[in-house]
């Protein structure tokens, strides 16, 4: 876990909205077309279900509800929490798949590098490694990322059928809206939360308590899902 840097919660909500409106502006036939263009194929590899390659797999509250009824032990807070009370009480946006405490970080779902529930996996999983997202290049101007890793799992230069490509399209906007809509509603919520209960986001606690998490003691984190806030304790595994 990693410590934010720390900029207003109306500031970020903005952006936010920014950036939901850049995803339904971009052209559903021009994010088909660069899906036929890379024509990715995924291989099962399982090489993307691991922390080394992705840091998290992030649910949104459908997939919560759906890992619940599969395995209720597959799921967990979120990785670096984005505030921390006075109190010392941490909160993160949402839920992740657990990761398994071997070398690589498997997913809990991968079993001999093959994902065990790949006809009901969840959002991110299937619309992976395509995706719609704004990023600084290396010149620092903002450009659209819509490829992850490149090169680094699955084939290429495959022939994607147009239909396939157009509703493969439409499922990355509409994973991308949901995704940024739940970050918006996180810190609507987390602003009347904190003024309600007369608290405020102190970075000093924040790092005090992120250390004590990497030095393995519980710390108490609030976690949003389904415009909530639950309660949880959690202890960095070794």
């Amino acid at each position: 876990m990693s410590s934010p840097q720390f900029i207003p919660v109306s500031y970020r909500i903005i952006a936010l909205m920014q950036a939901r409106n850049r995803i339904f502006a971009y052209s559903l036939e021009r994010l088909a077309g660069e899906i036929k263009t890379i024509g990715f194929q995924c291989t099962r590899c399982g090489t993307c279900c691991t922390r080394a390659v992705n840091g998290h797999i992030f649910l949104l509250d459908h997939d919560v509800a759906e890992v619940r009824k599969i395995d209720p032990a597959a799921f967990e807070p979120a990785p670096d929490p984005e505030f921390c009370d006075q109190n010392g009480t941490l909160y993160v946006s949402g839920y992740a798949l657990r990761m398994k405490n071997d070398k690589p970080g498997s997913c809990w779902f991968l079993e001999n590098g093959k994902c065990r529930i790949y006809d009901r996996r969840f959002s991110a999983c299937r619309i992976y490694p395509h995706m719609l997202r704004r990023n600084a290049d290396e010149a620092g101007l903002l450009t659209w990322r819509l490829f992850a890793k490149m090169n680094e799992h699955g084939r290429y230069d495959h022939v994607v059928p147009e239909e396939e490509c157009l509703a493969l399209a439409r499922e990355i906007k509409e994973y991308e809206n949901a995704f940024l809509t739940h970050q918006i509603s996180f810190l609507e919520t987390i602003y009347e939360y904190f003024v309600g209960h007369g608290l405020w986001h102190d970075q000093e606690i924040y790092d005090y308590q992120m250390r004590k998490f990497l030095q393995g003691e519980p710390v108490k984190v609030m976690v949003y899902h389904a415009g909530e806030l639950e309660e949880h304790q959690i202890i960095k595994v070794r």
